[in-house]
């Protein structure tokens, strides 16, 4: 019997430990071509944690590992909105192709936690409209604090109606709390800087405006984990001293970059501002900054140094090695590393059978908008120039076997090259390894002819680096092309969980100092 119990106590303590997520739904009118994508929202990751097809039906069904429980951005069409996870739950979620994810329903295990979320942002947005922020914050101090203080009041009530109505978890409740206080915090925050503008740049606060101001961040080393919207807050309050340090210390220096000030900055003059503090909002002006496919070599490696030396949390650390690796690639003179890929006619193909000879490697799939009209003219164009120097291997990352036979057949029709499948597209061992999400595709990476990574990654056929890279290789001279002969992809950054919440103020950004 003890055998037994001892059993079951392990079987349940492993699900309660669980981080997978089972998600299926029907999206009604729901296009094909479309993705559905989750992003965790209160980490400095951008990267989506899974990419799911839609079937003609409008059906869709995955899993994925959630990080932790908390507000994760679910996107889809070019649209997003925020939805509450937690690790374990199995949940359903249906919408109509013209509204979702806008409007969803959601059932199973999910359920409570979010028809609670989306009623108190519905009285949010309703409640908005009755009040006229403008003309608030253009009051006397008095005034203004007692019109917060009630709109705190408004609200905190809505939420504790809702708690009854819906008996969600204490975490999505907490969470919801600290989410207004970072509102309030942003609002306040606006009232000190525009009575600043106002022609009096002396302008300060009293001792109850600051006494409130700390009231709301009680809860601050919580709120900097799990609120981005808190985290554009500090940002905002510290833009104007940041902006002085930048100019006065990046005189002269021209390569410097807006992480290295930061990183500085924060060391020389936010010394009270907690170790978690300086690495989420370090992280976040990293990756707004300096994080992106025009980086240059030399920005990349020392923004690498910075995450290494001044980036404590080891979570945040190797996020943000995540995504500068998805974004930048390796680095070059890196052995390509070799993936299980498979040809149409079910034989395994290894890119090392390329060795002697330079390659392109091209990552695409049917249902990325980038690799139908824009850019199969020019890659034939590029082919048909070097295919006697270098050869050209394209990769499929559809969902299916079935789906890359359709494709390859009627897109690279007459292409000269090697056409092959990652079984598993987006989770296939060579997308993991290469660092292929859906926002990269499609994606270009030029190998040498000893099997050694040549390039970045490329996004746009018409770069001029890339035709660069090519000729150097290959020992052949391309006529120059034009640079705009292929839409760019939409960046990783586009993908911003705060503005699923709500829009940031633009002084929210200290790194609109940057000087490179």
């Amino acid at each position: 019997m003890k055998k037994y119990l001892l059993l079951f106590i392990i079987a349940v303590f492993a699900m309660s430990c669980s981080k997978k997520v089972e998600v299926k739904g029907k999206i009604t009118g729901g296009s094909p071509l479309e993705r559905i994508e989750f992003i965790e929202a209160s980490g400095v990751a951008t990267l989506p944690l899974i990419n799911m097809g839609v079937n003609k039906d409008g059906t869709f069904a995955g899993s994925f590992e959630a990080p932790k429980s908390g507000m994760y951005v679910m996107s889809y069409g070019g649209k997003q909105n925020l939805i509450y996870l937690k690790g374990g739950q199995k949940l359903e979620i249906s919408g109509n192709g013209m509204t979702f994810p806008s409007e969803y329903v959601i059932t199973g295990d999910a359920k409570n936690n979010n028809d609670f979320f989306t009623a108190t942002q519905k009285y949010l947005t309703n409640y908005a409209q009755t009040v006229n922020m403008n003309e608030l914050l253009m009051k006397d101090e008095k005034t203004f604090l007692k019109g917060i203080e009630k709109v705190q009041a408004d609200v905190n009530k809505n939420i504790e109606e809702n708690v009854k109505k819906f008996n969600p978890d204490d975490e999505i409740v907490k969470w919801k709390k600290n989410d207004l206080a970072s509102t309030l915090l942003t609002i306040l925050n606006q009232y000190d800087m525009s009575h600043k503008q106002m022609g009096n740049p002396s302008f300060k606060v009293t001792k109850a405006f600051t006494d409130f101001e700390n009231k709301l961040q009680e809860n601050k080393e919580v709120m900097v984990k799990e609120n981005p919207y808190y985290r554009q807050y500090l940002l905002a309050k510290m833009s104007p001293d940041f902006q002085k340090y930048a100019q006065a210390n990046s005189a002269g220096k021209t390569d410097i970059t807006t992480s290295e000030l930061f990183s500085e900055y924060l060391k020389k003059n936010q010394k009270d501002l907690s170790q978690t503090a300086k690495d989420y909002l370090l992280a976040f002006v990293m990756a707004q900054s300096d994080i992106h496919p025009g980086s240059p070599e030399k920005t990349t490696e020392k923004i690498k140094k910075i995450i290494d030396t001044d980036i404590k949390d080891a979570g945040i650390k190797e996020d943000l090695k995540k995504i500068q690796f998805a974004i930048n690639g390796f680095k070059i003179g890196e052995q390509a590393p070799e993936a299980a890929l498979v040809k149409a006619d079910g034989k395994s193909y290894n890119l090392s059978d390329n060795k002697g000879k330079p390659y392109l490697l091209t990552f695409y799939a049917s249902w990325n908008p980038y690799i139908g009209e824009a850019t199969i003219p020019v890659l034939k164009e590029i082919v048909n120039f070097y295919k006697s120097k270098m050869n050209f291997v394209f990769v499929n990352v559809d969902d299916t076997k079935e789906q890359f036979t359709k494709t390859s057949n009627s897109l690279l029709k007459g292409i000269n090259g090697v056409n092959v499948y990652a079984d598993g597209g987006l989770n296939s061992d060579i997308a993991k390894k290469y660092g292929v999400y859906g926002f990269k595709l499609p994606c270009f990476v030029i190998v040498d002819k000893d099997g050694k990574i040549a390039s970045k990654p490329f996004f746009n056929l018409g770069d001029p680096e890339l035709v660069t890279v090519l000729d150097k290789q290959t020992g052949l001279s391309a006529p120059k092309v034009n640079p705009n002969v292929q839409l760019q992809q939409p960046g990783m950054m586009e993908v911003d969980p705060a503005a699923a919440q709500q829009q940031a103020p633009a002084q929210a950004n200290p790194q609109s100092a940057q000087t490179k």
